[in-house]
């Protein structure tokens, strides 16, 4: 029997996990499936509302003790990077660029694999096999791309393993307003070379010359060593209290870890503003 899919998108809560981000607390996400003919339209939207993309699934962190992951974007037309993330410009300037179609590769999933081994081996993705890495790369139902940057031995000669090494990826979706960074990771021997800050100085070139005014970067959570890096960005919006502002000095928002700040799920749920699909 046919099922058609239902006009409202339905959100469902998972349970509370181990918080990958602040120590001793509980992580738990709201979160609908994205799939259908207005799949595009629905990540557009919720993306703007603090949503992220997962596969086939967009997510929100709505934990029962904490409110401190807020969505974070750059706004590209007031980015002006500092004197380090120019250096870090220059450092990478032999990297190439090559943007490609949502299809994994085993030369991804090799450095992928590199990259966890080095700066994530005790992560939630540690055991991926390249089965699911092609399913992170390939189920989605919107525009996405893979981001490869590739180099020669003599312009990197530390990496040594060709004269067309894969150096790093991004998986990037494409929406209505700006590049979303859904996942990114490199050759852990370009750690030194700052490789992460420089997918995203590059993305916010790619996002200008493509006329797109944001680039979204996934959650900034303050207290997080892992997400220091975000904040050293000009021009950064934090999705915090329904709206986006910017994110002024980052140790403003050291309280956002309360307890008392947390809205029940019903009250969250009402408050998403959801495209007006055609029935």
């Amino acid at each position: 029997m046919r099922h058609t899919l239902p006009h409202a998108p339905q959100f469902y809560v998972t349970a509370p996990q181990p918080c990958p981000y602040l120590h001793g607390r509980a992580e738990r996400k709201l979160f609908t499936a994205l799939q259908g003919d207005n799949a595009a339209e629905l990540n557009n939207a919720l993306s703007r509302q603090g949503f992220r993309r997962s596969q086939n699934v967009l997510y929100r962190p709505s934990c029962e003790s904490c409110v401190a992951c807020m969505s974070a974007r750059i706004r590209v037309a007031d980015f002006r990077p500092s004197k380090t993330q120019r250096r870090i410009t220059t450092r990478n300037a032999a990297l190439r660029r090559l943007a490609t179609s949502a299809w994994a590769t085993e030369d991804q999933f090799e450095l992928f694999r590199r990259y966890l081994d080095s700066r994530h081996a005790d992560g939630g993705m540690a055991d991926m096999d390249i089965f699911e890495f092609a399913a992170m790369i390939e189920e989605t139902p919107v525009k996405t791309r893979v981001i490869e940057y590739r180099c020669s031995d003599d312009a990197m000669p530390a990496l040594a393993q060709g004269d067309d090494h894969l150096a790093g990826v991004c998986l990037t979706d494409v929406l209505d307003d700006g590049l979303s960074l859904v996942y990114s990771f490199y050759d852990p021997l370009l750690r030194p070379a700052s490789m992460g800050t420089y997918i995203i100085l590059d993305h916010i070139e790619i996002a200008r010359a493509a006329g797109l005014p944001y680039v979204y970067l996934g959650y900034w959570v303050p207290g997080s060593r892992k997400m220091d890096y975000k904040a050293r960005f000009s021009a950064l919006e934090i999705y915090k209290g329904g709206v986006w502002q910017d994110i002024g000095n980052p140790e403003d928002h050291s309280n956002e870890a309360h307890p008392l700040s947390v809205d029940p799920i019903v009250e969250q749920v009402a408050r998403i503003a959801l495209p007006q699909f055609d029935r």
